[in-house]
């Protein structure tokens, strides 16, 4: 069971469908763990795209994931049909904290929970940069965060 508590599926503004394919699966017949990163990857991305109101671009935008971490509640079977939700819930001078979850619609149980950490990050030098103060307007105004 996951050591902090759950959101609920309404504090949630993003949430895209995850196709469970036949690969993702482990010997047990459940959806890898690693493959589920892969699930979060997508709800960043369109969590971002929609947020920031543009295509992102992995390759040049200044953002990178510094941290993460999953807390496993249930399987994540074949037939469960899978959102994956995403919300930013702190925004400081040089990183974001993000929370996703995986929840089944079908039975509205959340299988895995993700925390992460997003960092401004130049591409060019490879050092740590504050986060746009055009990002942070945007999800505060999304999110309803006070500054």
């Amino acid at each position: 069971m996951p050591s902090k508590p759950l959101l609920t599926d309404t504090d949630f503004r993003v949430s895209v469908p995850v196709q469970v394919r036949m690969s993702d699966l482990d010997p047990f017949v459940h959806v890898n763990n690693g493959n589920q990163c892969h699930y979060f990857d997508l709800g960043r991305s369109f969590y971002l795209e929609k947020v920031l109101q543009n295509q992102v671009d992995w390759k040049t935008i200044d953002l990178v994931l510094a941290h993460i971490e999953l807390d496993f509640a249930a399987p994540v079977e074949f037939h469960d049909q899978i959102v994956c939700e995403t919300k930013i819930v702190e925004i400081g001078n040089k990183s974001l904290k993000m929370v996703q979850q995986l929840r089944d619609t079908k039975t509205n149980t959340v299988k895995t929970v993700c925390r992460s950490v997003l960092s401004g990050f130049d591409r060019q030098t490879h050092q740590s940069i504050p986060i746009q103060e055009k990002y942070k307007r945007l999800i505060r105004e999304f999110e309803g965060i006070g500054c």
